[in-house]
């Protein structure tokens, strides 16, 4: 009994050996097959509701333009969308907001400050009362009159994406790039081909006390109007001129109640893609990376959209038999003659403008002047 009872013993403890061996093999197949919950922390490798690693929870972010459907920073925002939920495998998503849907220009900056949106493409014009330095966009003849020099300079500036981004960071606002939406031009009933045509006109602008400036050293008089108002404004004559980008004066069709349009070139519509700065703070590192790589990336494609819109919408203006409209470029001599009235209010900017901080200001012209190669 005793040698059949270790013969047994033996027996058995190589079955269960042979067991334990198999079960631990067939373990690492059947989690294979599962998606290797226990080696993932019990996520599925591969979901679709995120990253391979499971880096990004699902949330949903809001992103609001001041533009319509099909106009650029709408567009603008639906491309971030798409690439933020591709590169997060559905687990972010991003809403673009048009125009109006949750209020004016000014309405929309507020809403960002106070948390109610998390992303806003905004110009800072609709700031300028708040952040002094933001009004430096409005100074005519300071930036390059090449859309893609502008550009580069938006793009690589350190006072404007160091030193200006801390200064709206201050009122919670934080601006990831800034922008060109293309070069301006000047629409009105008279034609404007000089400083003295603007006398006795009143000009649409935004709520920037520069902007008042630079009218009134053309002599013109202003009004402030969010662009919701201003077809109807044009229209009546309750204003007679105001400025955009090619594109954006054809979307709005304000060529149908202005005779003329100025090729001017004394400024771009610069645009801003930003954040609520509590929010944009207390996110991962991952998706701080996430976002401002997919920022980043934008420069280029927003510049190429714009271009393309700019050059549509000029084309469907001079196409437009129904609504003929003059197209006035200013010639080299004529815009000097601009140059000359407007190049004082750079100084006024600069050494008048209660709050702004001039070293900003030289830093930027010197970074204007060594792109631009002046």
């Amino acid at each position: 009994m005793i040698i059949f009872n270790k013969k047994l013993l033996v027996l058995l403890i190589a079955i269960l050996s042979l067991g334990l061996f198999l079960a631990a093999c067939g373990g690492g197949d059947n989690e294979e097959e599962t998606g290797g919950e226990e080696a993932n922390g019990g996520e599925e490798t591969g979901s679709e509701e995120g990253s391979s690693d499971g880096e990004f929870e699902e949330q949903e972010w809001r992103f609001v333009t001041e533009e319509l459907q099909g106009e650029v920073q709408y567009e603008y925002a639906a491309e971030f969308a798409n690439r933020i939920e591709e590169k997060t495998g559905g687990a972010i998503t991003v809403e673009p907001l048009e125009y109006g849907a949750l209020g004016s220009e000014v309405d929309q900056a507020q809403l960002l400050q106070q948390g109610g949106v998390e992303l806003a493409v905004m110009s800072p014009g609709f700031t300028g009362g708040q952040v002094q330095d933001g009004q430096i966009f409005s100074l005519h003849y300071f930036f390059p009159a090449d859309p893609e020099l502008t550009q580069k300079v938006l793009t690589e500036s350190e006072a404007l994406n160091t030193d200006l981004r801390a200064k709206y960071e201050e009122h919670s606002i934080t601006p990831l790039s800034f922008w060109t939406e293309g070069a301006m031009a000047w629409t009105s009933n008279v034609g404007i081909e000089s400083p003295s045509d603007w006398e006795g006109l009143n000009m649409r602008v935004q709520e920037s006390p520069l902007m008042r400036e630079s009218y009134d050293a053309y002599g013109a008089t202003v009004q402030s109007l969010s662009w919701g108002e201003l077809y109807t404004a044009l229209d009546r004559e309750t204003v007679d001129a105001q400025e955009n980008p090619l594109f954006f004066i054809e979307s709005a069709s304000f060529h149908e109640v202005q005779d003329t349009i100025t090729i001017s070139n004394h400024n771009n519509y610069v645009a801003m893609t930003t954040v609520n700065t509590d929010w944009f703070n207390q996110r991962t590192d991952a998706e701080k990376q996430l976002i401002e790589e997919t920022v980043a990336e934008m420069q280029d494609w927003v510049f190429e959209e714009q271009k393309r819109q700019n050059e549509a919408g000029l084309k469907a203006i001079e196409e437009d038999t129904d609504n003929p409209t003059e197209i006035i470029e200013l010639t080299d001599e004529q815009i000097e003659e601009f140059k000359s009235v407007a190049e004082p209010v750079h100084e006024f900017y600069r050494n008048e403008v209660e709050g702004i901080d001039p070293d900003l200001f030289d830093k930027l012209k010197g970074e204007i002047e060594e792109i631009a190669g002046e």
